[in-house]
């Protein structure tokens, strides 16, 4: 990566919240009876339509860098900490990254690890690096890495399914016709796991619970899930971060991830040395944007932890997280088959952003990978018509 020599700065921040409809295409009659999970859940059938609530940064010199911050229905509070706290904060300094980044980390270090406010600031982060690669012609992940690739490897992350086996099997074989060659499911017992293993054959298969059990019951249920050979099972125990469970049921069953709500890069990575997580997984819209995934990053090196990022978003913050794994060599497992590297949310879209936002639909290849964009930066574009459509709030802060 090169060194940062700009002396550029930025003149406004655009604030968009884009809400676009979709199809989890069940099955059922979707009674409320049929659901296990909680309505804040983004995985539940109360969700019809997802949220990305974007950054547009530009500057004196006329570029523009695109962010993403978490997200869902946290929205309203990260809407509020970008609008009055951190794109003010923001405006009429350098794009530098070494310098404006950590200017914001201090000005912001009373407020947490985690929540709002990181999750505004990892917006603007992600849009920084983006503005960064721009000025170098690179994509981001060049910029990162001379030897990046130009795909990877695509998951199908899908929803819940209320633990009905034969519906959960039904969505995993739908989602290798879609050419996905590794699955995520949000079910959490073992009979619906089961239906999912059947379908999937011996593909790469994942679980995320979000955070269903405590400690002797994420014991018992990893004692009848090994059987099914998971490769990981996301967020067992609650709270998520909950270090000395972690701990014990890695060192029990080798199968633990987590890290999408980790407090900050310092929990996540204490939690990897420890040896507490088998897979960390970070967010980019939660964690601190791009910088922070790159802290995590040089830490998985060298602790030799597997680093594999959690994605359910589809604007800049899906390119991003793609544009970082890409900067790095794929994975090849003990078994030969490829690590899953980018989850994709397995949903039908009635329209779509721009061509990363569902690519199982358009740029996915036949072998389950995905090429990234060549334009430099993260290469985010979004067809300005079906922006406005779906537009439901725009704010423009000046310098």
């Amino acid at each position: 990566m090169a060194h940062e020599t700009t002396t550029d700065t930025i003149t406004s921040i655009e604030l968009l919240l884009v809400s676009m409809p979709f199809d989890a295409a069940r099955r059922d009659s979707g009674e409320k009876g049929a659901e296990s999970i909680d309505e804040f859940n983004a995985s539940s059938r109360t969700f019809t339509q997802m949220e990305t609530l974007m950054v547009k940064v530009r500057t004196a010199q006329g570029l523009t860098g695109w962010g993403e911050g978490f997200g869902h229905k946290s929205n309203p509070a990260t809407w509020a900490a970008l609008e009055q706290i951190v794109a003010p904060f923001f405006l009429g300094r350098s794009t530098s990254i070494e310098e404006t980044i950590p200017a914001a980390q201090y000005a912001f270090h009373a407020f947490g690890r985690t929540g709002p406010i990181h999750y505004a600031l990892s917006a603007l982060d992600t849009a920084l690096w983006d503005i960064a690669a721009q000025r170098t012609g690179k994509t981001l992940r060049e910029y990162l890495s001379p030897s990046a690739r130009h795909e990877v490897s695509a998951y199908a992350s899908l929803v819940h399914y209320a633990e009905d086996p034969v519906e959960v099997a039904h969505h995993v074989t739908r989602a290798r016709e879609r050419g996905f060659g590794a699955f995520k499911l949000h079910e959490s017992t073992a009979a619906a796991v089961a239906g999912a293993r059947q379908a999937a054959g011996d593909a790469p298969l994942m679980v995320d619970v979000n955070c269903k059990w405590d400690l002797d019951g994420a014991r018992a249920a990893f004692a009848e899930l090994v059987e099914l050979n998971l490769l990981w099972v996301e967020e067992p125990v609650f709270p998520p971060d909950d270090s000395s469970s972690l701990l014990e049921l890695n060192r029990e069953f080798a199968a633990v991830s987590a890290g999408e709500n980790h407090s900050g890069v310092q929990g996540l990575v204490a939690d990897m040395a420890s040896g507490a997580l088998q897979y960390a997984q970070p967010s980019v819209g939660k964690i601190g944007g791009v910088s922070a995934m790159l802290e995590v990053r040089e830490a998985g090196k060298a602790l030799g932890a597997a680093v594999v990022p959690h994605n359910f978003y589809y604007g800049p913050g899906l390119l991003a997280t793609a544009q970082l794994i890409a900067a790095d060599p794929a994975v090849i497992m003990d078994n030969g088959q490829q690590q899953p590297e980018l989850e994709i949310p397995f949903l039908n879209w009635e329209e779509t952003l721009h061509p990363w936002h569902a690519p199982h639909t358009s740029v996915m290849t036949s072998q389950g990978t995905v090429p990234l964009p060549v334009a430099p930066g993260l290469g985010f574009e979004p067809d300005a018509q079906i922006l406005e459509k779906h537009l439901v709030k725009r704010v423009v802060l000046e310098a």
